[in-house]
Formats: structure tokens, C-alpha cells, sequence
């Protein structure tokens, strides 16, 4: 057994060993700096806390977020906001892709008017803040359309983060070699099935990881829901702080539950990028 251990240790390494260490020490040296940076930010804030001479009440915190009752357990005011952001960005992010993929297309087009359009809308959309985007929908095009102020911010995030997913999607249509085009004219295929049957299966490769990250940008915009008096996370927990106090509780508990969503939501685009990689 001892012999051959040493043969083992002894033995040339190849390249790929060579390559799995060298990944594998990037890997830990990158996890050791998190962890340091991680570790000074928190004793940073425990400093800065400390002067604040500030009465922390943490044991009442838990009731905001479940309640266990004679009914059994229930959802505090916290997880209920927390059901509505994750409507909200869900649906958005759908109909946002819908948008991108739109606009994307339009942009592609050679049409003078689509191309116009999706300029327009692009340059209108990315170049004023959300903020404005969501109090004209709410109070301007909702009243004329009859939309509530649920689907009034889901019009308003869907548009916004729709103008963003465009560029990730016309530019993953973009990388598509152009024998493939070559490819289905000489096939005899029309555009829209070259779109349908060859383009996007292969640029929804290249789509997914970035328009997951995507989803990351849409949760924290999300917040600005509040404004329109929905009752999301983000104004649940303002209601929360105006009637208990709880200030610094309150507000560290949501970005905590923002933090964990959008970690995931990370390292799920990671994962993807990772599974559906293009050579």
C-alpha cells in the first residue's frame, strides 16, 4: 500500500492534473479573498454599530416573517411581500424576454419602421430613469387603460428590463455563423422558420445564463414598486419599521432576504453558463 502511494506522489503529472490543480488553487485563493473582504465588511459594520448606542431587538423580528398560531404557522407581513415581489419580477421577466425578443428582431429587421421603432423605444427606455417610466404607466397610460397597480409595474419593469434582454438577445442572434444562414437558403427555408428551427434553438444557448443575471437586476428594481403602493417587500417592511420601530432589524432582515434570492438566482446563471456552454 505504502509503495504505491510513493509511486503515485512520484508519478509525472499530465496536463489535465496540471490544469485541475492550477483551476482547483484559483478556485480556493478566489474563495479565501471572498471570505477575507466578507470577514472585514463585517467587522466594519459591528464596529459601526456599536456607536450607535442602539437598543437591538432581534428576538422580535421572527414574527414578521412566520407566525406560529392556533391555526398553525403563517406567513408574517415579511413573506407576504416577498410572495408579491416574486409575482411581480416572475411575470416581468417573462414578458420582458417577449419584449427583448421583439425588439431584437425589429433591430434585425431591414424595415425602416421596425427599425425606427425599436430605436425609439430603446433609446426612450434606457435613457430615463425607471423611477419616471413607472409613475407615467401608473398615473398617465393606467387610468386611460384601466390597469391596476399590480400590472401597471409589471408593464413598467417588463419594459425597462426588456430593453436590456434586446442586446443579449440580438447579439447571441448575431454570434450565429453565417454558414448556418447560407445553410437554410440553400435548403429553401424562409426566414421565419431559418428563425424558428436553426437561429434560436442554438442563440437560447447563448441566452439563458445572461438573462438569467438579468432576472438578478429585475428582483432589485422590483423595490420601486413600493412607490405606487404596492405592497411588495420592500413597502411591507417600510409599514413594518413605521409601526414596530424596528429600524435597523427590519431593514437588515430585507436585504437579507433580497441578498439570499439574488445569490441564488447568481449562482443558478453560473450554473447554466457553465451547463450550456458554446464551444
Amino acid at each position: 500500500m505504502l509503495g504505491w502511494l510513493m509511486k503515485l506522489l512520484l508519478r509525472p503529472m499530465t496536463k489535465r492534473s496540471l490544469a485541475y490543480l492550477s483551476r482547483h488553487r484559483t478556485g480556493l485563493m478566489e474563495t479565501g479573498q471572498f471570505l477575507a473582504l466578507t470577514g472585514i465588511a463585517v467587522i466594519a459594520v459591528v464596529i459601526g454599530v456599536r456607536g450607535l448606542q442602539y437598543d437591538w431587538a432581534w428576538f422580535r423580528v421572527p414574527r414578521y416573517l412566520l407566525r406560529v398560531t392556533e391555526d398553525g404557522i403563517t406567513v408574517g407581513a415579511l413573506i407576504e411581500g416577498l410572495g408579491v415581489t416574486l409575482q411581480i419580477s416572475g411575470i416581468s421577466l417573462i414578458l420582458a424576454a417577449g419584449f427583448g425578443l421583439i425588439t431584437a428582431l425589429f433591430r434585425l429587421s431591414r424595415s425602416f419602421t421596425a427599425n425606427a421603432i425599436a430605436q425609439i423605444y430603446l433609446e426612450a427606455v434606457r435613457n430615463t430613469p425607471l423611477l419616471i417610466q413607472l409613475f407615467i404607466i401608473y398615473f398617465v397610460f393606467a387610468p386611460i387603460a384601466g390597469l391596476a397597480p399590480f400590472w401597471s409595474a409589471v408593464l413598467a419593469l417588463s419594459l425597462f428590463e426588456g430593453a436590456y434582454a434586446s442586446e443579449i438577445i440580438r447579439g447571441a442572434i448575431l454570434s450565429i455563423p453565417r454558414s448556418q444562414w447560407e445553410s437554410c437558403y440553400t435548403l429553401g427555408l424562409n426566414k421565419r422558420d431559418t428563425y424558428r428551427f436553426i437561429v434560436l434553438p442554438q442563440a437560447l444557448r447563448k441566452i439563458l445564463p445572461p438573462l438569467t443575471s438579468q432576472a438578478v437586476s429585475l428582483i432589485k428594481d422590483s423595490a420601486l414598486v413600493s412607490t405606487i403602493a404596492i405592497s411588495d417587500l420592500t413597502m411591507n417592511g417600510s409599514a413594518t419599521v413605521s409601526n414596530t420601530f424596528l429600524t435597523f432589524e427590519i431593514w437588515f432582515t430585507v436585504a437579507a432576504i433580497y441578498l439570499v434570492i439574488n445569490i441564488g438566482l447568481s449562482l443558478f446563471a453560473s450554473f447554466l453558463e457553465h451547463k450550456v456552454r458554446v464551444p
